[in-house]
Formats: C-alpha cells, sequence, structure tokens
C-alpha cells in the first residue's frame, strides 16, 4: 500500500511537472526566445502557448517596452583641452527578440559602453563654451552612431539625454568671474542708456516747453494787434457816425444857431481856463467882439456845407 501511494505521488508530481514544461503564458509586451534540443525553435509572443515537455526550452525572456539605462560619469576632453565629466541616460528597445538573444551577448552593456565612447568622441570635437549650447546636437550624434552599431543587436535606440556636465573648480570660477563680468558690463551699458534717454528726454521736454511758450506769446501778439486794430476800427467807426449824425443835425432847422450858440459856450470856457492856469495871457484881437468870431465858425460851416 504505502510503495502505491508513493508511486502515485510520483505520477502526480511527474504531470505537474509535465504541465508546468508544456504550458507557458506570455505576459503583454513580452517576448520569450524558445530552443528545441539547444537550437532556436521560435518566439513566443503574449498569450497562451503549450510546448514540448522536455524538448523545448525558454532560454531568454525580453520585455520589448522602452528602457531607459543609466551611462555612468566619464571623463571627456573638449576640443580645447578641458577636462569635462559627463552622464547621461540611453534610452532603447527589442525590436528583434531572436538577434537580442543571439546576435550580442549583454545588449544593455554593449550600449553603455558604446554610448561612453560615442560621448567621448563627439565631446572632443566641440569647444567647452558649446558643450552647453549644443547638448542637442550631441545628443543626436550619439543616437546616430548608436542606433547604427546596434541594428545587428535586434535594438533600437530611441534617443539619448545628456543627464549633467561636470567642469573643474577652477574653469567654474573663472566662467563666473566671467559672468560677472559681463552683467556689470550689462549694469553699466544699461545704466548710460538710461542716462541718455533721461537727457534726451528732458531736452526735448524744454525744447518743446521753448516752443510752446513761443507759440504763446506769438498768439498773445496777435491777440492783441487784433484788438488794438479793432479797436481803432471802432473808434474811427464811431468817430465817422458822430460827425455824421453831427452834419445832419446841422443841416437841418436850427441847426446852426445851435452849433454858433456851442461854439459861443466852448470859446468863453476855454479862455476862462486859460486865466486860472497862467498869469500871462496872449489875447487875440477878435476877444472883444466875440459875436464876430461866432459869426465866422458859422460862416466857415456855411463855406464847407456849399462845398458838398
Amino acid at each position: 500500500m504505502e510503495i502505491a501511494t508513493i508511486i502515485a505521488f510520483v505520477f502526480l508530481f511527474l504531470v505537474v511537472l509535465t504541465l508546468v514544461k508544456t504550458i507557458q503564458i506570455v505576459p503583454q509586451r513580452s517576448a520569450f526566445v524558445v530552443e528545441r534540443l539547444g537550437k532556436y525553435a521560435k518566439t513566443l509572443e503574449a498569450g497562451f502557448h503549450i510546448l514540448i515537455p522536455f524538448v523545448d526550452k525558454i532560454t531568454y525572456r525580453h520585455t520589448l517596452k522602452e528602457e531607459a539605462i543609466d551611462v555612468p560619469r566619464q571623463a571627456c576632453v573638449t576640443k580645447d583641452n578641458i577636462q569635462v565629466v559627463v552622464n547621461g541616460i540611453i534610452y532603447l528597445q527589442v525590436v528583434d527578440p531572436k538577434a537580442a538573444s543571439y546576435g550580442i551577448n549583454d545588449y544593455r552593456y554593449a550600449g553603455m559602453q558604446l554610448a561612453q565612447t560615442t560621448l567621448r568622441s563627439v565631446v572632443g570635437k566641440i569647444d567647452l563654451d558649446k558643450t552647453f549650447e549644443e547638448r542637442e546636437t550631441i545628443n543626436e550624434q550619439v543616437v546616430l552612431a548608436l542606433d547604427e552599431a546596434a541594428k545587428p543587436w535586434g535594438v533600437k535606440v530611441l534617443r539619448y539625454e545628456i543627464a549633467d556636465i561636470e567642469l573643474p573648480a577652477t574653469i567654474l570660477d573663472a566662467l563666473e568671474k566671467q559672468m560677472r563680468a559681463e552683467r556689470e558690463r550689462r549694469a553699466v551699458v544699461a545704466q548710460s542708456e538710461g542716462e541718455r534717454q533721461s537727457k534726451i528726454n528732458v531736452s526735448e521736454g524744454q525744447k518743446q516747453e521753448t516752443i510752446n511758450l513761443s507759440e504763446a506769446e506769438k498768439q498773445r501778439q496777435i491777440n492783441e494787434a487784433e484788438g488794438k486794430a479793432r479797436e481803432i476800427q471802432l473808434i474811427a467807426e464811431a468817430t465817422a457816425d458822430g460827425i455824421r449824425r453831427v452834419a445832419e443835425a446841422i443841416n437841418n432847422e436850427g441847426g446852426q444857431e445851435a452849433v454858433s450858440l456851442r461854439v459861443a459856450e466852448q470859446y468863453v470856457r476855454e479862455f476862462g481856463k486859460l486865466a486860472k492856469e497862467t498869469n500871462t495871457m496872449i489875447l487875440p484881437a477878435e476877444l472883444s467882439n466875440i459875436g464876430g468870431a461866432v459869426a465866422a465858425l458859422t460862416k466857415t460851416f456855411d463855406v464847407a456845407k456849399m462845398s458838398k
């Protein structure tokens, strides 16, 4: 009975082992390389598969996802003989599981080594000042070289990124001094430009102020001249209108008698003022005959009237 139980357990174990060796499930985005009696047989893609027990063997398991591999730090010498330390990250993907299994022993290690040698070669062709400016160019050149070399490996190099560039302490100090000097130069230039613009603005303001004042003075003089001219015109018009009305009044009935009376009054008043202002007087001969003087003035008005 015990022997039969042992045999049953052995048989059950062999059945389970056979099932394990026969049934194989491949995860998504993965590929398994199968060898049959030590020779490549097929590549299993994602899904359920049945193998021949003890004949088929899964030798390599590859992921088809994009892999990010850190490239160790390495010293590179630039074109102007400055040593820098560079580290980066390489992104690659298996596109041919069979070639990745038999084309090279370890494509990850090979990719890191090739990235380091290619990076040293590329950096050696560039001056130090341009290593920071031309990171994209360096990355592209490294990717081109790696992708060309990795084709027989069944691996596609997608991109390479420089993570960091370390400079010697002496170079960092020199660059810092250079940047400080450049910032100070820009500050001086900016200050001088500001002062120049300020002076230009002040002079432009003074110029505009002078122009405005001269324009205002010019307009004031024009206004005064126009006002005086208008005043003279109005006085002349008023005087002419007054004379016209006086002439019309003289021509009316009783006008000459009124003029004669007015002239006699003015004559007497003016000589009266003259007597008050000075002790010495020169009197006309006609002073004793005021009526004759008035008559003479009246005659003058008549002559003027007849001449019209």
